[in-house]
């Protein structure tokens, strides 16, 4: 493996404090309500460079009082949304993807930085979260209701309403795309947002926050909660402004989401983990498949819902993809988020690295054995950052735990499969149904997969390919809802029915005569 190095010209701290003064107007870490910072009071929480393993800044975690503020905030907001034109909401939601455009290169910078997402990944993320916003702004004006020719003299017809507050929580793997791909529907729909992006990566959100005023959007539309989930997070579902809960994360989390929601009677849409089949039978594209299978598991280091961390090959061609996949993998450039030729960063946090490691060992200790990588590199060793090399496992079999749980970072497990039906039995085989692919010649085995595999997105001979156009969401264990697409509007709005009486006679109207 090669690792690349670079020396930063100005330390994390300094450099993120002067992004964060030229983007929000100040360097402090605060949470962004109603147009403006606004400090916590809760137990004070550090932001830690994964590159480096040094806490580059501290802030407080949000208490019930910026709670409150952003509720309000939200509620007034919301109403002032409502009353402007589908078409005025569409314009200011295209100016906010023109205003992510235009900001593209710190952002890009700060998502690498406090994220430690390579550069050169983070600096393509805001041309697709800018379109996610004039995605949306086409919908605005065609959210059109239905006329129902009911049995009766009656006019009726149906209005979808925005449900009004929504709470959005989002994890620290990608948190520049997963508050833009939540932010952008729900208010499209007319809706209001209290977002709590994770404790650990909240600066991108603030500064879409920001933008999104910058653009034009009443002060509160967006409000950005810099604190922790137990603590602020639960205080956003618990308000009573809130009235949809949407959450980004592991299904752990999703269950106690659902239920701190399902207490107060509130719809959720939860998008969890994944364990996702990436199936290889013996008339692909060898070569084609094995890069396939390294973007599908390596890119982001492995920490994507959709990732594809298990890797189902036909058993004639095990060996070959096996070989050549691990020393492939070997090659891949690993480093620091900012060095232009790395193509994988380090794992987000010392826990999460902790975790992956010990997922490692424990698949090793019941029999599966590593082709390639395993620990940190040698090169990075002195970094101090949570580098875990790509890995490739191999001999994992459907017992194993690292064969049915999410690992959330640089692992391929490797199996093999002797026939179609094994193949999807195989796939099938853990309680997630979020993604999956398959890698065939043969068009009707292509789609016999595409419809047998319980998955909520399918790939054929591609991998990892989604889009705000196309619906987003999983089965299962993987969550339930859809969060892109002209789906997602469905979840962001109620049905209203209207009955209007037409008719000129009392009697017909209300089936009697006047007395």
């Amino acid at each position: 493996m090669t690792a690349h190095v670079t020396e930063i010209d100005l330390d994390t701290a300094t450099e993120i404090a002067g992004l964060l003064k030229t983007l929000l107007g100040s360097a402090e870490v605060q949470s962004y309500v109603a147009g403006g910072l606004m400090r916590g009071t809760g137990d004070m929480l550090a932001l830690t460079d994964p590159a480096t393993g040094d806490v580059f800044a501290t802030f407080a975690d949000a208490g019930q009082e910026v709670v409150d503020a952003a509720a309000t905030a939200a509620q007034v907001a919301q109403g002032e949304w409502a009353a402007k034109t589908a078409a005025e909401r569409g314009r200011i939601m295209f100016e906010i993807g023109r205003q992510i455009r235009a900001h593209a290169a710190p952002l890009a910078r700060l998502e690498a930085i406090s994220a430690g997402r390579p550069i050169r990944d983070a600096q393509g993320e805001p041309a697709r979260m800018a379109e996610m916003f004039e995605y949306y702004a086409g919908w605005c004006d065609k959210m059109t209701g239905d006329v129902i020719p009911v049995p009766t003299s009656h006019l009726n017809y149906t209005r979808h309403e925005p449900i009004g507050v929504v709470t959005q929580i989002t994890p620290w793997n990608a948190p520049l795309f997963t508050c833009c791909w939540q932010v952008a529907p729900a208010i499209c729909a007319g809706n209001a947002v209290m977002l709590k992006p994770s404790e650990l990566t909240p600066l991108s959100s603030l500064v879409i926050a920001a933008l999104c005023e910058k653009a034009g959007a009443p002060k509160g539309l967006v409000n950005v909660i810099a604190g922790a989930g137990p603590t602020a997070g639960q205080k956003m579902i618990d308000h009573p402004a809130t009235g949809l809960v949407v959450f980004v994360g592991s299904a752990q989390g999703g269950a106690m989401i659902a239920q701190a929601a399902a207490k107060r009677l509130i719809p959720s849409i939860l998008e969890l983990g994944g364990k996702s089949a990436n199936i290889v039978f013996a008339d692909a594209d060898i070569d084609r498949a094995i890069v396939g299978a390294q973007a599908a598991i390596f890119a982001g280091c492995g920490q994507s819902c959709v990732a594809g961390s298990r890797l189902l090959v036909h058993e004639s061609i095990h060996a070959e993809v096996v070989e050549k996949l691990s020393a492939a993998s070997a090659r891949i450039p690993m480093g620091m988020p900012l060095d232009p030729a790395t193509q994988i960063g380090p794992v987000n946090n010392a826990r999460q690295w902790s975790k992956v490691d010990t997922m490692v060992r424990r698949a090793i200790d019941q029999g599966a054995r590593i082709a390639t990588g395993g620990g940190k590199p040698e090169a990075l060793a002195g970094t101090g950052g949570f580098f875990y090399a790509p890995t490739v496992l191999d001999g994992v079999t459907p017992q194993m735990e690292i064969a049915t749980e999410e690992v959330f970072g640089p692992v391929l497990s490797v199996m093999r499969f002797s026939d179609e039906d094994e193949a999807v039995a195989l796939a099938n085989a853990t309680p997630f149904g979020l993604a999956g692919a398959v890698w065939t010649r043969d068009v009707g085995r292509a789609h016999r997969m595409a419809g047998r595999v319980r998955a909520g997105t399918f790939w054929i001979n591609s991998y990892k390919t989604i889009h705000v156009m196309s619906p987003f969401g999983g089965f299962g264990q993987s969550g339930y809802g859809r969060s892109s697409g002209r789906e997602a509007l469905a979840a962001y709005t109620t049905t209203k029915s209207v009955w209007v009486e037409t008719a000129a006679d009392p009697a017909i109207a209300f089936g009697y005569a006047p007395g």
